[in-house]
Formats: C-alpha cells, structure tokens, sequence
C-alpha cells in the first residue's frame, strides 16, 4: 500500500505544475509536436520540451516520430481517471480554438 501511495504522490505532484496540466490538456485534443505547444503556450522550446520529458517519464505522454516531426499524445492506458480529471479542466473552447489556426503537420 505504501508503494501505490507514493506512486500517487509523485503522479499528483507531476500533475500539480501548471505547464504540465495545459499541456495534457492540449494533447486530449490532438496530438501535437513541441513547435506546436511553444506556439499555443507562449513558452520557450527548452521549457515545453522539459515539462514534455517529464510527462513521457511518468508514462502519460507518448511520443511519435512522422516524417521530420515528433508528435506527443497522450497515454493513459494505465490511467482510466485520470481522463475524466483532464475532461474537466477548463477552457475547452480555447484550446480548440488555439488548435484551428495550426498547420496541419504530416510527413
């Protein structure tokens, strides 16, 4: 019990950085690669590309190389609830506003 609880801990400590909630909150809407998440949060490529790592780290994002691209999704097979925690986080209408003026990346 004491392993899952500090499995839990560390998972809620992730979850508590503000970059790192948008971010999942982008990916449960498109996969993105980091040009993409610099430009919608208005960060530096270092920054997204560090919170990105931790996230892979922690098995809640997945990368997914196309063409010259890298692509970050989600991946929360191991998470059922937390998909219904991230469907809560506000500003939906932004982020998917955010997203339609991006350019369609492919290989």
């Amino acid at each position: 019990m004491s392993d899952k609880l500090a499995e839990m801990a560390e998972l809620l400590k992730l979850l508590g950085d503000k970059t790192r909630l948008a971010i999942l909150g982008l990916l449960q809407e498109r996969d993105l690669c980091v040009g993409d998440i610099v430009e919608l949060l208005g960060t530096s490529q270092p920054n997204a590309s560090q919170h990105l790592r931790r996230l892979k780290s922690a098995g809640l994002v997945r990368e997914n190389k196309r063409g010259q691209w890298v692509f970050y999704s989600l991946n929360l097979d191991d998470f059922p609830d937390l998909r219904v925690f991230l469907s809560q986080l506000p500003g939906r209408k932004e982020r998917l506003r955010s997203l339609s003026g991006l350019p369609g990346r492919t290989s």
